[in-house]
C-alpha cells in the first residue's frame, strides 16, 4: 500500500524560480477572469479498462533544432537563465513548410512500421493536438487522407493531456470491439502559437509528433487504473483569446498578438505540481501499489521543476523517471508519446512492465493511469 498519501506540498516561492510554466489545485484559486468559485473539487473518480494493449510507437521531431545559445543570437535570451529554471537546452522548430499534421503523418508511418501491421487494417484514428493545421477539416481528417485509410478520424482538444485523452478514447472503442487497430497520435507545432520574443513563454516549447497503435490484448494488459479530470474555471491561465468565435481574428487583435498563447506561469506552475502528486497518489493508492512497483514513469515533459517536486514529494525513484526534456523543451501533446517512443526503442519496457502515464496542460486538463504491459 503506498504510504505517502496526501503528500504535504511545499511550494511557497516554487514559482518565483520558474520561467512560468504552471498552477495550483485540490483548492485551485481561481483566475480573476474565470468564473467566481470558491474552490475547485478534485475528482476522486477513477476507471479501469484491462484487455488492450501497444503493439507499435513512433516519433517524429523535425530537424531544425533551436538551442539557447541560439535564442541568446537572435532574441538575448539568457540561456543559464533558461536552463536553470527549465532544464530545458534547446528545442525543434518546424519548417516553414511543415504545419502539425506533417509531423503526425510521419509519426504515424513509423508506428505502423513498428508494429508490421497492414495500414488498411486501421479503422480509427484519434489526434491529440491544440495547435491543429485549419478550424477545419480536422488533422486527424488531414493524416487519415494522407496515409490513405478507411477510416473514421477526429481531433481531440486536451492541449498538453491530449494524448492521454485520446488514447483513453481509443481504449474505450478496442476494448468494446469498435475498433480493431486504432491509431492514437499526439502532435503540436507550438513554435506557430508562441510569441518567440516572449522570453516567459518562447524557449519552453518545441514541435513533435507522436504515435501508438493500440489493439486487444491479454486480460492483464491494459488501464489498470486511470483518472481523468478538466477545472474549466483555470481556463484563462492558459489561453490563445483571440482566433475563435467568442474573438475572431482580426487585424487589431492580430496586431496585438493576442492570437498567441498567454500564460499565468506562476499559478500555472502551482496548480501543475499539485495536480500532478494528487493524481498520481490516486491511482497508486486505488491500486494499492507504491511508486517503487512501478516500472517507469513517463510524465509530461513540461519543466523539470515540476518533475523534480513530483520526485520528492512521492519519492520516486531517480531511475525510473524518463526525461528528454532538455533535448525538446515541452511539446504539449506529442510529449508523453514521444518519450515513450525512445524508451521502447531504447529497450527499457518489456511484457508485465507497469507504466504510469501523466499528461497534465490547459483547459484546464489532467489525465494519469497506470498502463499494465
Amino acid at each position: 500500500m503506498h504510504q505517502n498519501s496526501s503528500p504535504e506540498l511545499k511550494i511557497d516561492g516554487v514559482e518565483e524560480q520558474a520561467t512560468g510554466d504552471w498552477s495550483s489545485n485540490t483548492a485551485i484559486q481561481p483566475h480573476p477572469l474565470a468564473n467566481k468559485r470558491s474552490t475547485t473539487i478534485f475528482s476522486r473518480r477513477t476507471n479501469s479498462l484491462m484487455g488492450v494493449q501497444i503493439i507499435g510507437s513512433g516519433s517524429y521531431v523535425p530537424d531544425n533544432v533551436i538551442t539557447n545559445e541560439d535564442l541568446r543570437l537572435s532574441h538575448g535570451f539568457d540561456p543559464e537563465w533558461i536552463e536553470q529554471r527549465t532544464g530545458i537546452l534547446s528545442r525543434r522548430h518546424a519548417h516553414p513548410q511543415e504545419a502539425t499534421s506533417d509531423m503526425c503523418v510521419e509519426a504515424a508511418r513509423r508506428a505502423i512500421q513498428s508494429a508490421k501491421v497492414n495500414p488498411q487494417d486501421i479503422d480509427l484514428v484519434l489526434v491529440g493536438t491544440f495547435t491543429p493545421d485549419f478550424n477545419c477539416p480536422s488533422t486527424a481528417c488531414l493524416v487519415q487522407n494522407r496515409l490513405g485509410l478507411d477510416a473514421p478520424a477526429v481531433d481531440l482538444q486536451a492541449a498538453c493531456s491530449g494524448f492521454m485523452y485520446a488514447l483513453v478514447t481509443a481504449a474505450q472503442y478496442v476494448a468494446t470491439g469498435n475498433s480493431k487497430l486504432a491509431l492514437v497520435i499526439g502532435g503540436d507545432c507550438n513554435s506557430r502559437i508562441v510569441d518567440q520574443t516572449d522570453r516567459r513563454i518562447a524557449p519552453l516549447f518545441g514541435d513533435a509528433a507522436g504515435a501508438v497503435l493500440v489493439t486487444a490484448g491479454e486480460p492483464h494488459q491494459g488501464l489498470s487504473c486511470y483518472q481523468m479530470g478538466a477545472d474549466g474555471s483555470g481556463g484563462p491561465l492558459l489561453e490563445c483569446p483571440a482566433g475563435g468565435t467568442r474573438s475572431p481574428a482580426n487585424l487589431d487583435n492580430i496586431a496585438a498578438g493576442s492570437h498567441l498563447l498567454k500564460m499565468d506561469g506562476r499559478n500555472v506552475f502551482k496548480w501543475a505540481v499539485r495536480v500532478l502528486a494528487e493524481s498520481v497518489e490516486l491511482v497508486l493508492d486505488k491500486s494499492d501499489m507504491s511508486v517503487h512497483d512501478v516500472s517507469l514513469f513517463v510524465m509530461h515533459q513540461a519543466n523539470i521543476r515540476i518533475i523534480d517536486y513530483a520526485v520528492e514529494q512521492l519519492g520516486i525513484p531517480r531511475e525510473k523517471i524518463l526525461n528528454n526534456l532538455d533535448r525538446y523543451g515541452n511539446t504539449s501533446a506529442a510529449s508523453i508519446p514521444l518519450i515513450l517512443d525512445e524508451a521502447i526503442q531504447a529497450g527499457r519496457i518489456n511484457s508485465g512492465d507497469t507504466l504510469l502515464l501523466s499528461g497534465f496542460g490547459a483547459g484546464l486538463t489532467w489525465a494519469t493511469s497506470l498502463f499494465r504491459w
